[in-house]
């Protein structure tokens, strides 16, 4: 599976940003996919995850009420939304999949910038 994040570039705090992720192939109950994001001079971290039979939700803590992976998935695509983001949401944002981890990290997309503007 070949995971390619969309979306991201520059935008002004207090908005919102929705980056999608599309999979190379239809997903199966078992795959999780998840996202994971590094600010410059910080190590990655993860932000959330999404199991794709169950739809059971990770949110790491700073990423509760402003971060959401919606659960109406489609087939191989899922995305990340962020409301009322904030210039500490600045980062390179990856997408992730996998069976073995959780939030899963064996495949990775390419990554997105995300700039937030004050």
């Amino acid at each position: 599976v070949q995971l390619v994040e969309h979306g991201g570039g520059l935008v002004q705090a207090g908005g919102s940003l929705r980056l999608p992720c599309t999979a190379s192939e239809r997903l199966y109950s078992r795959y999780a996919m998840g996202w994971f994001r590094q600010a410059p001079g910080n190590e990655r971290e993860a932000v959330a995850g999404i199991s794709w039979g169950t739809g059971y939700t990770y949110y790491a803590d700073f990423a509760k009420g402003r971060f959401t992976i919606p659960r109406d998935r489609s087939e191989n695509t899922t995305d990340l939304r962020i409301g009322n983001i904030s210039p500490d949401a600045t980062a390179v944002y990856y997408c992730t999949g996998g069976s073995r981890s959780w939030p899963p990290r064996e495949t990775w997309g390419q990554g997105t910038q995300v700039t937030v503007s004050s």
